[in-house]
């Protein structure tokens, strides 16, 4: 992909995917606030049923109130209908640690130019979380986009937990230049600590399968 001359008006968007986080929804927003280099925060409850919509309205952020479950792709793809920004950072919603730094490690080297994608890997965190990014960065759901990247992304909709894969395909595919970046101390809430070990352990499964699913999905330019 060409290289393109950065304004410095690029504007940000930071969209959540959240279903039933009020637990970790209010810290990650109140960095999002504090943040210089974001613009706009836009929070897609996924059917949430816990108090995740209030906290998030109580924070400022604008929310998308989806009435179905839809998965995160579903849930980030109807988030893009209400951005105005060159850039979309995209952050989990079970983030524990988040700050300013973080944000600014996501942002700037997109609207610096020097990647159209970054990638947040956790690192002294937790060795759970830490490892599992090592083993497979490119899953990792902290990453900033150009726009008009995210929105040609084939899929998207349908791809559920496998929206990183939908994302990566068509970077691999397209020649977009992707920058690792380093997110010291960020981990995030485990499924299993989140549900209870059973729900959590068959959520994970799930989790797993519709990945699995993603990276063997045919899509517009694939081989028959």
């Amino acid at each position: 992909m060409e290289e393109r001359e950065v304004s410095k008006n690029m504007k940000t968007t930071a969209i959540i995917a959240a279903y039933n986080e009020e637990k970790t929804i209010g810290p990650i927003l109140d960095v999002l606030r504090e943040s210089p280099l974001v613009d706009q925060i836009v929070v897609v409850s996924d059917g949430s049923t816990d108090r995740t919509v209030e906290i998030a309205r109580s924070k400022g952020a604008e929310v998308v109130e989806l009435l179905h479950n839809v998965g995160k792709g579903g849930a980030l793809y109807r988030g893009l209908e209400y951005i105005r920004s060159d850039v979309v950072l995209l952050l989990d919603a079970d983030l524990i640690g988040l700050n300013p730094k973080h944000v600014a490690s996501l942002i700037e080297p997109v609207l610096q130019g020097e990647a159209d994608v970054a990638i947040g890997v956790f690192e002294e965190g937790r060795l759970a979380t830490d490892l599992a990014q090592k083993i497979a960065p490119f899953l990792s759901g902290q990453r900033a986009i150009r726009t008009d990247i995210l929105q040609n992304i084939p899929d998207m909709e349908v791809a559920r937990y496998g929206v990183e894969v939908a994302i990566n395909r068509y970077v691999r595919r397209n020649g977009v230049r992707v920058k690792l970046v380093k997110l010291p101390g960020l981990t995030h809430v485990m499924k299993e600590e989140k549900l209870g070990l059973v729900r959590g352990l068959r959520e994970r499964v799930k989790m797993y399968w519709e990945i699995f699913k993603n990276l063997y999905r045919r899509v517009d330019g694939d081989r028959r």
